[in-house]
């Protein structure tokens, strides 16, 4: 978009953003200064349309066609390579992903008719490894949300129960996958949103070390919350697909540290796992006025039962887990209020790979049309806006003070233990709120389920949401946190859980 150049009369309204004041000389002096910047921007606008690379070709797409659980944005026949370690598999990709050529939405009419040029890199090494994209899943309205009834194309069904939530934010995915749609779905997590589906919906969820897998062309929230990761019917297809996901995008990506590579997952995954320890956190548990007490139950029956395998399982107090979701709760809010949306996505200030064309279409968009956003994200901004009204960022300084000693809490824990286990969530999927209900009704539904899995999104920690079994006929998960880059080892033990469980049951036929 061409620099336009403000006249003098422009120039107090421009002013009034920072609270300046302009006489009739500065209004005309800045003027002619500001035109002269203008030449910059020019060049660079010219530069980069020279230097950026082709977009993807032509790709054909359709609606979504039969949805019955209006899981599917899109639907795509996009094939990948002829051979790969994911050769034969369908996958969906969250509609925060670009995929050249095919719509994107992120659930909100503020994104929607905007067609990204260029793969995502996830998209890519999905495509090289012989996967075949079948569509874009429903994805809540810019992803933040833990439930399935905040996106704008109508909500979510989770397959077990159709009146109840898939979980959000990767509420598609989450579905798809559980009701055998495709074989495996890329999720997003920053508060949960990988896991919080699958525990939900009765699949294996895996949230990444932070910066493992890289963002690139993902629709971010906040650069140190961000993950991308797999959503599979199985362990064993979870530890496929990080293995193709995992590894350093040439510096694009700033999450991630320098020359990071990817582990053998199946490998380590099919590791004897006799003699690890396992700590079951106190404080995942009874969480007040939350905590279902038969999802408590299932989980440690089921941690208990990895004893039969040779594992040692021992109760582990983690005060710190309780004051871990207040931390993310102020970098999540105050830093999407400044990147999301303020920032339209992207934000400002650090190096790698920007999508301008996405931020000028999203940045115009959620201007004409504020009041079309989610009600979560309303809250998010109204609470950020006083937030940074009110303190200017000093609280969002002090939250990222404090991940470290938060951080370090688990870290000390996982000196001791190998990994460590408690709910995904601490209730089974809720109903989904009717288009009449209140809005603390809707917002209540959209975050309740979140304490337990969004402080890993801060401390960065890799974590599995493998299912546990049932309770009243609908899936617990059971969480495996584990150290730093070694996600291979959570999977391991989810492996376990899995053989211990039998092949988990797909949802009844409706």
């Amino acid at each position: 978009m061409p620099f336009e150049k403000p006249s003098p009369e422009d120039l107090p309204a421009l002013a009034s953003r920072f609270g300046l004041t302009l006489d009739d000389t500065q209004k005309e002096v800045y003027a002619a200064l500001i035109d002269a910047s203008s030449a910059a921007y020019d060049r660079v606008e010219e530069l980069y349309a020279q230097t950026k690379p082709e977009p993807q070709g032509d790709r054909s797409y359709s609606e979504a066609g039969e949805n019955p659980l209006a899981a599917w944005y899109v639907r795509t026949e996009i094939k990948g390579a002829d051979s790969g370690p994911l050769a034969g598999k369908t996958v969906a990709i969250k509609d925060n992903v670009s995929v050249g050529g095919v719509p994107m939405m992120n659930g909100t009419v503020t994104v929607e008719g905007f067609v990204p040029s260029y793969d995502a890199t996830v998209v890519q090494r999905l495509l090289d490894a012989g996967a075949t994209i079948t569509g874009k899943s429903v994805c809540e309205s810019l992803c933040f949300s833990g439930a399935s009834h905040t996106n704008d194309t109508g909500p979510v069904r989770n397959p077990w129960d159709t009146t109840r939530t898939t979980g959000g934010s990767s509420a598609g995915s989450g579905a798809l996958v559980a009701a055998r749609e495709v074989d495996i779905a890329l999720g997003g997590d920053q508060g949960g949103s990988v896991r919080i589906p699958a525990a939900f919906c009765g699949i294996v969820g895996h949230k990444p070390t932070h910066g493992l897998v890289p963002y690139t062309g993902a629709f971010p929230i906040e650069r140190t919350i961000d993950h991308l990761g797999p959503m599979t019917a199985t362990v064993e297809d979870a530890a496929v697909m990080l293995g193709v996901l995992a590894g350093y995008d040439d510096g694009k990506d700033p999450r991630q540290p320098v020359g990071i590579s990817p582990g053998d997952y199946v490998e380590e995954m099919n590791r004897a796992a006799s003699g690890l320890k396992v700590g079951v956190v106190t404080e995942g548990f009874g969480i007040p006025d939350l905590s279902q007490p038969g999802v408590d139950e299932k989980v440690r029956e089921t941690a208990q039962r990895l004893t039969e395998a040779g594992l040692t399982v021992e109760e582990v107090s983690i005060p710190e887990h309780r004051d871990a979701f207040a931390v993310w709760n102020v970098i999540a809010t105050d830093g999407a209020t400044v990147q999301m949306v303020e920032g339209n996505a992207y934000g400002y200030n650090v190096p790698g790979w920007y999508d301008p064309e996405l931020m000028a279409y999203y940045g115009k968009r959620w201007r004409e049309m504020p009041d079309k956003l989610s009600v979560t994200t309303k809250l998010v901004l109204l609470t950020g806006a006083q937030s940074l009204q009110t303190n200017f960022g000093s609280a969002y300084a002090m939250a990222q003070n404090l991940v470290p000693a938060i951080r370090q809490a688990y870290d000390d824990a996982l000196a001791r233990y190998d990994v460590l286990v408690m709910p995904t969530l601490p209730i089974v999927a809720s109903e989904i709120p009717g288009p009449d209900a209140d809005l603390g009704t809707q917002v209540a539904r959209a975050l309740e389920m979140i304490p337990n899995t969004a402080p890993f999104d801060v401390t960065g920690h890799p974590a599995t949401s493998v299912p546990a079994g049932l309770v009243d006929g609908l899936p617990v998960g059971l969480m495996i946190i584990g150290r730093h880059f070694d996600d291979g080892t959570c999977l391991q033990v989810a492996r376990v859980v899995e053989e211990q469980a039998g092949e988990f049951p797909a949802p009844p036929a409706k």
